[in-house]
């Protein structure tokens, strides 16, 4: 019998070794900055402070769509915060932060400064903000999408933290971690399936804060790009979440949106930071 199955917590749990996996130096008990650094500022109003995981592209989608209608206002510079280095916990990041996650905004077009984190949180800040751009007027329909909005906040640590770690995180495999968690994934995914065969999106026929928060998540596990556990959990069942996340990935804002603060994959799809709408053509890695 392994140690991850005959271990018995003990009655009072301390920090007195790593845990062990790809974040271990990451990881800590407590709150708060490890070391004084002040963030930058751009020239935009709007500062964004990110990485291009899932949470941080929702971000970077909804200002690139924002910009695509034609709202000025949501010019943007997108400074990278490397997470794996702990730049995050940084003292000028935890001001923005408590949390220590990304994605992080500093909406500097007012008086005051107004700090926004939580993914979800900056969607429906910046949708409210832009008269409810991608956030429906209908009550019923505006229900719908704040419904799935919270459902995807509440389930992807599902997806990312129990699924994701066990399955290709965690420093040994735990069949009964990656059994519970791929479960509950599986299930997820039927659920949206379930909702897109009867809706072109989440909250109705409009594409919404609800598809960008969902997208960078579930889209990609759909199209095998998450944990490369596409043919682990069968993906290509679920083909009405896979129409759908087509649809999103064809478009232009959505594309760029991707970009942003990525740091792997091919060079031409990886923008470290943006300034400027220019940058798309100019400061990709292929190009620097």
């Amino acid at each position: 019998m392994n140690d991850a199955t005959s271990y018995t917590p003990p009655r009072v749990w301390s920090w007195n070794k790593a845990s062990g996996g790809r974040f271990a130096n990451i990881n800590r008990p407590i709150a708060g900055p490890t070391h004084d650094r002040d963030l930058p500022v751009g020239r935009h109003p709007l500062q964004l402070y990110s990485l291009a995981t899932p949470n941080g592209v929702k971000v970077t989608v909804m200002l690139e769509e924002l910009l695509e209608l034609g709202h000025r206002g949501a010019e943007y510079d997108a400074w990278l915060i490397r997470i794996n280095e702990g730049e995050q916990f940084g003292s000028g990041f935890v001001a923005v932060n408590p949390n220590s996650k990304i994605p992080a905004l500093m909406d500097r077009s007012g008086p005051q400064p107004v700090r926004v984190f939580e993914s979800g949180a900056i969607l429906l800040y910046l949708a409210q903000k832009f008269g409810d751009a991608f956030l429906p007027a209908d009550a019923a329909q505006r229900a719908e999408c704040l419904s799935w909005l919270f459902w995807q906040m509440g389930s992807a640590p599902f997806l990312g933290g129990g699924f994701g770690h066990f399955y290709a995180y965690a420093p040994e495999k735990i069949e009964y971690a990656i059994d519970r968690y791929a479960m509950e994934v599986k299930r997820q995914l039927d659920v949206l399936d379930q909702r897109l065969a009867e809706s072109a999106y989440l909250a109705g026929d409009d594409y919404s804060i609800a598809d960008m928060a969902v997208w960078p998540w579930y889209g990609a596990l759909a199209k095998g790009q998450l944990y490369e556990a596409g043919e682990f959990l069968q993906v290509q069942e679920y083909t009405h979440v896979l129409r759908w996340t087509n649809e999103i990935a064809a478009r232009p804002a959505a594309q760029r949106g991707r970009m942003v603060n990525r740091t792997w994959g091919q060079p031409a799809s990886q923008l470290h930071e943006r300034h400027d709408a220019a940058d798309f053509q100019t400061r990709t890695e292929d190009k620097r």
